[in-house]
C-alpha cells in the first residue's frame, strides 16, 4: 500500500505554484499518492492569525517577492512577480479543481492545480474568470462547461468546506501544506523533507 500525502493549498499560493510540479513529481517516483485538499486560505488565516498580503508590514511584503524571485530562478518555473490578476479570488478555481477529482480522478485534479497556478504566475490570466477556467479545464481536454457546472454543486462545496475546516482542525496556518505520516510540513523550501518521508 502506498504512503499517502495529503497537500492543502489554495490554487492563488505563488508559494504552492514554485512546489507544486516537484511534488507531483516526488508523488510518483515514491509512489507516494496525493490527497488533494483545496481550502479557503482566507479563513485559515482568520482563525490563525495570518494576514492577508495587503495588510502585511511593507518589509514583509517586500522580503516575500525577493523570496519569490530566487525560489522561480533557482527551480527555473517562470513567475511574474506581480501579476496582472492578483490577489485574485480563487475559491472558485478551487472548486473546479475538487469537481475534476471527484469526476477525473487526482492525476486529472493535478494536472488542472498546475494549469490554473500557471494561469496566474506565467500567463497573467484572471483565474476568478468563470470563461477563463472553462478554457483552462478545456486546453486539458475537459468539457469546460460541464465542469464549471459540477463545481457549482452543493456537493463541490460541502468539499471544499471540509477541507477548509479539516485545515483549521489540523492547525494549519499558511499554504502549501503536506501532511506525510501524521507529519506536517509546511512550504515548497519543505520539500526535502517531505521526500525524506517518502522515502522512509
Amino acid at each position: 500500500m502506498s504512503k499517502l500525502c495529503e497537500y492543502y493549498f489554495a490554487p492563488h499560493s505563488p508559494f504552492a505554484y514554485l512546489g507544486h510540479a516537484r511534488l507531483v513529481a516526488l508523488a510518483k517516483q515514491y509512489n507516494v499518492k496525493i490527497v488533494l485538499k483545496p481550502c479557503d486560505l482566507s479563513k485559515v488565516f482568520n482563525t490563525s492569525g495570518g494576514l492577508p498580503l495587503a495588510k502585511r508590514a511593507p518589509q514583509r511584503q517586500a522580503y516575500r517577492l525577493e523570496e519569490l524571485r530566487r525560489w522561480s530562478e533557482y527551480l527555473q518555473v517562470p513567475l511574474n512577480l506581480q501579476p496582472t490578476f492578483f490577489p485574485v479570488q480563487s475559491d472558485n478555481a478551487a472548486k473546479l479543481i475538487i469537481a475534476a477529482q471527484l469526476a477525473h480522478g487526482t492525476e486529472a485534479a493535478l494536472a488542472l492545480t498546475g494549469a490554473i497556478m500557471r494561469a496566474v504566475w506565467a500567463e497573467q490570466r484572471n483565474i476568478a474568470d468563470d470563461a477563463t477556467l472553462v478554457a483552462i479545464a478545456a486546453d486539458l481536454g475537459h468539457d469546460g462547461k460541464t465542469l464549471l457546472k459540477s463545481a457549482e454543486t452543493a456537493s463541490v462545496q460541502s468539499e471544499f468546506d471540509r477541507f477548509t475546516e479539516e485545515a483549521i482542525s489540523a492547525n494549519i496556518f499558511g499554504a502549501p501544506w503536506y501532511v506525510v505520516d501524521g507529519e506536517a510540513f509546511w512550504g515548497q523550501d519543505r520539500l526535502d523533507f517531505v521526500e525524506r518521508a517518502f522515502a522512509k
